[in-house]
Formats: structure tokens, C-alpha cells, sequence
């Protein structure tokens, strides 16, 4: 296969966050911004994206690294690495959801590369990151020169490939609560492989159970790659809240999962084969946080 040539571009590399911000509003229209550049650099040798100006981030030490507060929970920066995502163990011990999703994200050298504010700007409905964050209850950062505004990743979207991030903004941090007592979640994913692809169906469950391990105190789910931006799928969420939970309340959350969704046919799947699995999958989801939760319980 030939690869072309990057087009010519202008390149910059700030070292502060302000002076990424007055070169986007210097630069307008004719900008992209750089984080890990899986997808950008890609996209520039189709032609598909031709910026006369690009601003790599990657110099800015203070969009990248993983801190933990155990009153106010984790902050992630928008430069940090899907792989230093992945290799944090508080990620793994306290916010399962995220670790599941980054552990199968593409191959240990683009999570090497690929940052999580990366894939969450790219806004593709199958975006890994999306479901687990939004089923954890996380927010975003937007860091402008002059506001900062706080977002839930839920309303981050708009279509697939945009965002509501203004054109002199930038995502800066992601910000996660901690799960409160009795709370645990998981995220599945459907690929043709088992590895290194991306997800047909991917559907992420957090839930609240009551001290006996019983009731359905509170509940998230999110569903990625099945409408033209990540879901919730509140419909099932209201199946399942204030009720015992049992195979059959399981079974009708993930009916109306399936029926909340909007799945395509393209050349990875068709649109009955994503609803069904939609199904399945929310099924499955609900009961791994529910056995995640009896586990911390045991």
C-alpha cells in the first residue's frame, strides 16, 4: 500500500497551556491540535485533514500524569497515555470500568502513544474511554484563556467527530469521582478479533447495591459504538433502579438497552447483529459489577 507524505504544515510545540491557547486563537480555523497523533497524523497522509498550522501538546507537562484524592477521587490528564492509564493501579483497584476499557484499546504500542483526551476529542462513537467514563459519572475539564468550564462526559458530544469544545478551548483534565461503598461496574466489548480492533458493541455498567447486596440503589449504563455518539441508556437504567435484582430484571435492562440504541449496518457488522448484542452484552455488564461488588463485599 502506498503511504503518502505528510503535507507541509507549520509546526508548534508550546510548553504552558496559555501559550497553546493564544497560538489556537492566532491561528483560527487553519489549526489542529496534536495529543498522541494516532488519528491526526493518519488522517493528514489520506488528505482527509490538511491544517496549515499544527500544535503539538505533548511539551506541556501539566496535561499529563494520574492523581488520587480519596474525598474528591481521580484526575487524569488529557496528555496522559492510554498505556499509563492502563499501568495505574489505582485505576485498576478503584475505577474497573476505565481499566477494562484501556486493557483492549488497539496495541500496547499506540496505548504507548494514544492519550485519553485524545480519544475523547476524536468523538468516535466507537471510542473506547466514552462508556466507562460516563457510566462512572466523570467530567472534563474545557480550559479556555479567560473560563474553565466543567462538562459530564455525557454531554461532551455532538456527532461523530465533533465535540463542544469551542475552537480556542482545550480539554485539560478528567475528572472521576470516587465510587461510594457497595458501588462496582465493567466494561464489555465486541470486536471481530480478540484484540487490536475496534468495538462493535461496547457497553459499561455502574451500580450501587443496598448493604445486603440486593437492591439496585443507583445505576449507569453507557453504550459505545451502537449511535452516532456515546450513549446513556436511561430506559434500562430505570428498569433496574429500587428494585432486587434478579436474572429476569437483568433480562428486561438489557431489552430496553437494545431497543434505546441506534446501531448501523456497515462492513463490520449489521444493524440486528448490534441489537442483539447490545442485549447481551448490557446483560453482562450488569451482572460483572454485580459479582464485583460481592466480591469487595466477601
Amino acid at each position: 500500500m502506498f503511504i503518502r507524505r505528510l503535507p507541509t504544515f507549520e509546526y508548534h510545540a508550546p510548553s504552558t497551556v496559555a501559550e497553546a491557547l493564544d497560538q489556537l486563537s492566532q491561528y483560527g480555523d487553519k489549526v489542529k491540535v496534536m495529543a498522541g497523533g494516532t488519528d491526526l497524523l493518519v488522517s493528514m497522509k489520506k488528505r482527509e485533514t490538511m491544517p496549515e498550522h499544527l500544535i503539538n501538546l505533548k511539551e506541556i507537562e501539566a496535561l499529563k500524569g494520574i492523581t488520587y484524592d480519596e474525598v474528591k477521587g481521580i484526575k487524569i490528564g488529557a496528555l496522559t497515555t492510554i498505556g499509563d492509564v492502563e499501568r495505574e493501579e489505582v485505576v485498576r483497584e478503584k475505577f474497573r470500568p476505565l481499566w477494562d476499557a484501556v486493557r483492549v484499546m488497539a496495541a500496547q504500542q499506540v496505548r504507548n502513544l494514544g492519550t485519553i483526551g485524545g480519544n475523547l476529542c476524536s468523538a468516535a462513537p466507537s471510542a473506547d474511554t466514552a462508556p466507562p467514563l460516563m457510566a462512572l459519572g466523570a467530567s472534563l475539564k474545557l480550559t479556555g484563556a479567560i473560563n474553565e468550564r466543567i462538562v459530564p462526559v455525557e454531554d461532551f458530544f455532538k456527532a461523530p467527530g465533533k465535540t463542544i469544545l469551542k475552537r480556542e478551548e482545550l480539554l485539560t483534565e478528567i475528572l472521576i469521582p470516587n465510587l461510594t461503598q457497595n458501588t462496582g461496574g465493567a466494561y464489555l466489548k465486541l470486536m471481530r478479533r480478540n484484540a487490536m480492533d475496534l468495538a462493535l458493541v461496547g457497553v459499561a455498567a455502574c451500580m450501587r447495591l443496598d448493604e445486603n447486596g440486593k437492591t439496585c440503589r443507583e445505576v449507569r449504563i453507557a453504550l459505545g459504538a451502537v449511535a452516532p455518539t456515546p450513549i446513556r441508556a436511561q430506559t434500562a437504567e430505570s428498569v433496574l433502579t429500587h428494585k432486587d435484582i434478579d436474572e429476569d430484571l437483568i433480562e428486561e435492562a438489557g431489552k430496553k438497552a437494545s431497543q434505546e440504541a441506534k446501531p448501523i449496518d456497515d462492513i463490520r457488522a449489521s444493524k440486528a447483529y448490534r441489537t442483539e448484542m447490545i442485549r447481551v452484552l448490557t446483560k453482562r455488564a450488569i451482572k460483572k459489577a454485580c459479582e464485583r461488588i460481592n466480591e469487595k463485599r466477601s
